[in-house]
């Protein structure tokens, strides 16, 4: 598959105004050579904050103790999805946001960020098996954070993203070292196919399990901060 081009800022804009107009997705993506469901994420992101949405900013933000605290409970007192809070205050992804709101509510300290370029350039170090599954599980836990946890792990920031590349694909067996000892498809008979087939379908079915675990972790979050607030509505009604 092709990569789709990447679009100025006056693009967007342009995009943005024909799809306000009542253009369909569809369509705007066939002449722009953009992902359909690329569109509205752009219209929400200018809804929420204006065309500074479309500024161009490929430096590693900064974010401080203070600024996650105040996204944290921004989010927590019902202001906004994480879509919306992402938006509002211009944080990279939902992801790192879910990380942090997981760290709070599980009463682990909020610290000031440090982009820390050199995740990117430390060199690869042998982990076993054991490793590898406690990495991926961390990563995917905390909304797919790669540097994070790259640091915590004190490894590559490119094997962490292998590593999950692999296990959405084929599950825990993903994580085996089989440097020297891989067969490909060609080489495979019928057994050998089916049996590579299934393994697929349940690395599949592990990864969504474990998907399903964090959207359940988040909903309990939801649901706690929705008990907060009704009750502190209370507390001022009475």
């Amino acid at each position: 598959m092709s990569r789709k081009a990447t679009l100025s800022k006056e693009m967007k804009l342009e995009i943005i105004e024909r799809y306000k107009a009542g253009e369909a997705p569809s369509r705007l993506a066939g002449i722009y050579d953009v992902h359909e469901s690329t569109i509205p994420k752009w219209f929400n992101k200018y809804e929420s904050i204006g065309s500074s949405a479309f500024e161009n900013d490929k430096s590693n933000k900064s974010y401080s103790k203070a600024f996650k605290e105040t996204v944290i409970k921004a989010y927590l007192e019902g202001e906004g999805s994480l879509e919306d809070i992402s938006n509002r205050y211009k944080i990279s992804s939902r992801g790192l946001l879910l990380s942090w709101i997981n760290k709070y509510t599980s009463h682990i300290e909020i610290k000031d960020y440090d982009p820390k370029p050199e995740v990117y350039m430390t060199k690869s170090r042998k982990t076993t098996y054991e490793e590898r599954i406690e990495i991926v599980e961390y990563c995917l836990e905390h909304g797919t954070n790669y540097k994070e946890t790259a640091i915590k792990f004190r490894i590559n920031y490119a094997q962490v993203f292998s590593w999950v590349k692999k296990y959405k694909q084929l599950g825990e067996e993903g994580l085996i070292d089989r440097r020297g000892k891989n067969k490909v498809e060609s080489e495979m008979n019928e057994e050998d196919k089916l049996r590579h087939h299934l393994k697929k379908l349940e690395a599949k079915n592990a990864y969504l399990e474990m998907e399903n675990r964090a959207l359940k972790k988040l909903e309990e979050i939801e649901r706690r901060s929705i008990r907060e607030k009704h009750k502190k509505t209370s507390t001022k009604l009475s």
